[in-house]
């Protein structure tokens, strides 16, 4: 009997496993074997060992994107979950105002990242929508070339990111805070606790599991990201906006480096789960902790 059930939970479980293997670890296993080789795309490849590995170490484009994907992902995480927390407890406190704000923090998402993108390349336009607010409010001195000054332009772009997503790190967040226990929180009025101390000994401990999802959704979203950049700057000024997302793209699609282009694509991979699962481990550590 026990034999047949699990013999039907394998008939059950083998369609699935089928499906995943097809389109998830064949192409994953043929991408990495392909980096081995000196294919162009075609049919024809010959295993050329860690070539293109030694060649991307010794490309200063790779070091360059890998260094801007990553101060990318550590701005757009920090500023993103920083804004949405703000706004989650400014709405948590104004239950009257919830649930119109909530609409108009995650409006954004509902745009597409190609039309975002679109709109914010003409609010940083030198004669555009953000220069004209700064003149019209008396800060013309603050004009810049948002995206044509290698200073400025990551910054411009992990911008429009945070714009972006604030809403969905901010309904993470509230959702958090509406299932806290409103005992506690009363006890901890009556004892004299508010504001700052309030939320430090009480909200910031309890708000740990929502912090672990929003920055871990964050740094992967953000270390992947690529309409953006390739929308607003491709790469520009002088490459400082450079992302491994965009090098891959170059290189399988309009460089000819097709096996070149993968081997970039593997460290892209690499380096997401690294850093996605050294940080999601660390806060599970701190979840448990508090």
């Amino acid at each position: 009997m026990f034999h047949r059930r699990r013999a039907t939970m394998a008939a059950f479980l083998l369609p699935a496993i089928a499906v995943y293997a097809l389109f998830i670890l064949y192409p994953l296993f043929k991408g990495v074997y392909l980096s081995f080789t000196d294919s162009v795309g075609g049919p024809i490849s010959h295993f050329v060992g860690t070539d293109q590995y030694k060649a991307m170490a010794d490309d200063p484009q790779v070091s360059a994107a890998l260094w801007h994907t990553v101060l990318y992902a550590v701005v757009v995480v920090v500023v993103q979950n920083g804004l949405g927390l703000l706004f989650a407890s400014m709405l948590f406190r104004r239950p009257r105002v919830r649930k119109a704000l909530n609409v108009v923090l995650l409006t954004p998402t509902l745009i597409s990242p190609l039309m975002a993108a679109f709109i914010w390349s003409y609010l940083f336009a030198p004669n555009g929508g953000l220069n004209a607010l700064l003149d019209g409010v008396g800060l013309g001195a603050l004009k810049h070339v948002w995206l044509g000054d290698p200073s400025t332009a990551l910054y411009s772009v992990a911008t429009v990111n945070i714009w972006m997503f604030t809403g969905y790190s901010c309904a993470i967040f509230l959702a958090s805070y509406m299932s806290m226990p409103t005992e506690l929180l009363e006890a901890a009025a009556l004892d004299g606790a508010s504001g700052w101390r309030r939320f430090r000994s009480i909200e910031w401990p309890l708000l740990a599991p929502a912090l672990t999802v929003n920055v871990t959704l964050s740094l992967i979203g953000s270390l992947k990201v690529f309409e953006f950049p390739l929308v607003l700057t491709n790469g520009g000024p002088a490459g400082a906006t450079d992302t491994l997302t965009l090098l891959v793209y170059r290189n399988i699609f309009g460089g000819g480096k097709f096996a070149y282009g993968v081997a970039l694509a593997v460290l892209l991979l690499v380096t997401v789960v690294v850093l996605s699962s050294a940080t999601n481990s660390l806060l599970r550590l701190r979840e448990r902790r508090v």
